[in-house]
């Protein structure tokens, strides 16, 4: 389902895509994108994640300056991938599918990672798995939380092998963040599939999933397919990865700061009675 909202004339008004519900656009916006009617979450941009959980004004973005280079030389429909690069973002203002820094979440500092679907369907690339290395890096090197908001399509094509091995560079550095006790909040929203969601993303200290989000490695299509089964009812829903233990919890959009907040006190609290 495409949660983009359908604008109507005059632009003070959207269509909810779920129930059709007409929205008006100052509240829909003061309600965090949510519907008011059927509660559909839809998505956000990575500064607007940024803005949902960090204090304002803390945010300091890193690592802006990388690129994806073109080391495959690959084209697709005769366009070159540094031209389709250039071209997303100029239409999104964005210069990578993930946005990362250091900030405040109720205070306490933390590094951050907000992945944009906008961007080339928030796929993994080299410069998205280095961005999530240097975040990871940072933590370790101030001993600050690291928490990463992860929607993504999978890894990117344009990068071929090169994008498969973030998989394991991500998920490697983790392993050595967790010998050397450092917190991953992991947060999962609509959608987390492919390769993010068969890598770091589903390696959270403690796992969130947004209400409502899908979440899973491949579509459902493709996996009745495959398997020759029909697919259980809310499968590869957040809450269906909840009743099946893939996830920690479930969080509506307007507690996910609160909630981090609360996990983030405990582990700083841990860490006071171990030492």
């Amino acid at each position: 389902m495409d949660s983009t909202p359908r604008e109507i004339p005059e632009n003070l008004w959207v269509r909810c895509t779920r129930c059709g519900e007409q929205l008006y656009v100052k509240e829909f916006e003061k309600n965090l994108k949510v519907c008011h009617k059927c509660d559909y979450h839809f998505r956000l941009s990575a500064a607007e994640r940024i803005d949902l959980l960090l204090d304002p004004g803390s945010f300091v973005e890193r690592d802006a300056d990388l690129e994806a280079g073109d080391p495959l030389g690959f084209v697709s429909l005769g366009q070159p991938y540094p031209k389709k690069i250039t071209e997303t973002q100029s239409k999104t203002g964005l210069r990578e599918a993930v946005t990362s820094g250091s900030g405040k979440l109720e205070g306490m500092e933390l590094q951050l990672a907000a992945c944009d679907f906008s961007f080339l369907g928030a796929s993994m690339g080299s410069v998205f798995g280095e961005k999530l290395v240097r975040t990871m890096e940072r933590a370790m090197a101030t001993r600050q939380p690291v928490v990463i908001v992860s929607c993504s399509g999978g890894a990117r094509m344009h990068e071929g092998i090169f994008s498969l091995m973030q998989m394991a560079k991500t998920t490697a550095t983790l392993g050595k963040m967790a010998e050397a006790a450092i917190p991953f909040i992991s947060v999962l929203t609509d959608p987390t599939t492919g390769g993010v969601s068969a890598s770091f993303a589903a390696l959270g200290d403690v796992t969130i999933a947004e209400q409502g989000a899908l979440i899973g490695f491949a579509g459902q299509r493709v996996v009745e397919q495959i398997t020759k089964q029909k697919l259980p009812p809310g499968f590869q829903t957040a809450e269906f990865q909840l009743e099946h233990g893939m996830v920690d919890m479930v969080v509506h959009r307007r507690e996910m700061k609160p909630t981090i907040g609360k996990l983030l006190r405990l582990y700083r609290g841990a860490a006071r009675y171990a030492c």
